[in-house]
């Protein structure tokens, strides 16, 4: 055997044996994951939305209250903490969010979501003992939503933007609830 083909036989030798240790001791990336990423974007003339989360499956489950408890900060999803990235300054509920990347943490109620944009990037959405990561102090803005009842269930926790009637919203639905974040561009904008 000629020396490329043992250099080569060897190199990937050393990259499946480093996929095996990745997929075994940080995420098994040979399974499809039971909470799949997804990205949502909303594009309207120079503005770019873009929200990257984890959808977890009702699978039978009751949800609020329950598996996300009421009334404690819940990751918005699934694994990785939940980003938000806006390229223009906007307006949520009234107040002012400039342009950049924010995670979003929630903290639900039978009534209502205080939804948090928060200004630290995190890894993750849990630390080890699965309590959520988000350090207040950094929370840049406190919105109160409220909740809206569905009459289907929605299997899959969905993160959309509804923009159908020229008003912007960030929604999130799953279960049998749903709730709509209000936000539109700012006219102040960086120059």
């Amino acid at each position: 055997m000629n020396t490329f083909l043992k250099r080569l036989v060897i190199f990937l030798a050393v990259v499946a044996v480093g996929l095996f240790l990745y997929s075994h001791f940080v995420e098994d990336i040979f399974s499809k994951r039971l909470s799949p990423k997804d990205v949502v974007k909303f594009e309207l003339n120079d503005t770019k939305l873009e929200v990257m989360y984890n959808r977890p499956s009702k699978k039978g489950r009751e949800i609020f209250g329950a598996l996300v408890p009421y009334n404690q900060v819940w990751r918005t999803g699934a694994n990785e903490a939940t980003t938000f990235t806006t390229n223009k300054n906007l307006i949520v509920d009234g107040h002012p969010v400039p342009l950049g990347t924010y995670t979003l943490w929630t903290i639900p109620t039978d009534s209502i979501w205080k939804v948090y944009f928060n200004t630290k990037e995190y890894p993750w959405g849990v630390d080890e003992q699965m309590q959520p990561m988000r350090e207040p102090e950094f929370d840049l803005l406190e919105v109160d939503v409220p909740v809206i009842h569905l009459d289907n269930v929605v299997e899959l926790f969905t993160i959309a933007f509804d923009n159908t009637t020229d008003n912007l919203k960030l929604t999130m639905a799953w279960d049998q609830t749903k709730i709509e974040v209000p936000m539109e561009v700012s006219k102040e904008q960086p120059e």
